[in-house]
């Protein structure tokens, strides 16, 4: 899951982004109105948390925009004004929830859960393929009802071929869906990812295959 972080105060973001990405989501961080909407316009997100009082307005105004460029990504406000008309105005004003601070992070991340389950479509929440199946809002995958351990980036890359089964999926796709704004990336990484993802699966017998398309990218189908 790739989420957008829009935090003005260090310390609060950086607990944020580090207690988050140990559940298998990479954060993009960034402190202005201004920076959140070129993030928005430049990459895909499966959630926005969105603190309100930012240097250069009120976060609740970028909602609207990021409603314009996708209409399913969930927003979850994050913010200090924590009474019943703040909260009113912030869900009337288009959020999915709203999060007084201090808050503790699990329950952040079982609101996250929550949005992006409400936004999925009656049993879309767990893609099957072969015998292998992926839980979207868990972050789970499994074969045979089997849990398959993986790394963060390999589950994200699964997850991305998974929803796109027989088609070509970009490498610039799978490059943005793995990687934050932040992160260094080699010339091979995403390759790296992919072949130990491919040896996890050809273990647990998972009845899929994972092909690579010289110059485009790489492609997931049943086994035949």
């Amino acid at each position: 899951m790739r989420v957008l972080l829009v935090e003005d105060e260090p310390q609060m973001a950086a607990a944020l982004r580090s207690a988050l990405g140990r559940h298998d989501m990479v954060i993009d961080h960034v402190q202005t109105l201004a920076d959140a909407e070129v993030a928005v316009a430049n990459a895909t997100y499966q959630a926005v948390l969105l603190d309100r009082g930012l240097p250069d307005g009120d976060g609740l105004t970028l909602i609207p925009r990021v409603r314009a460029k996708t209409v399913w990504v969930p927003v979850i406000v994050l913010t200090a004004r924590g009474d019943a008309a703040d909260r009113i105005h912030g869900l009337d004003s288009g959020a999915d929830d709203y999060l007084p601070k201090p808050f503790l992070v699990e329950e952040l991340l079982a609101r996250l859960r929550a949005v992006v389950r409400r936004r999925a479509t009656p049993g879309s929440d767990v893609v099957r393929i072969g015998r292998l199946a992926f839980d979207v809002v868990h972050r789970e995958a499994s074969v045979g009802g089997v849990p398959v351990s993986m790394a963060r980036r390999e589950l994200l890359v699964l997850e991305a071929l998974m929803r796109r089964a027989g088609r070509a999926v970009l490498r610039e796709f799978l490059e943005e869906t793995v990687y934050g704004f932040d992160d260094e990336i080699s010339s091979n990484s995403l390759d790296a990812h992919v072949s130990r993802l491919r040896r996890k699966l050809e273990t647990a017998d998972a009845g899929v295959a994972i092909h690579a398309i010289r110059g485009v990218g790489y492609l997931l189908k049943a086994a035949s």
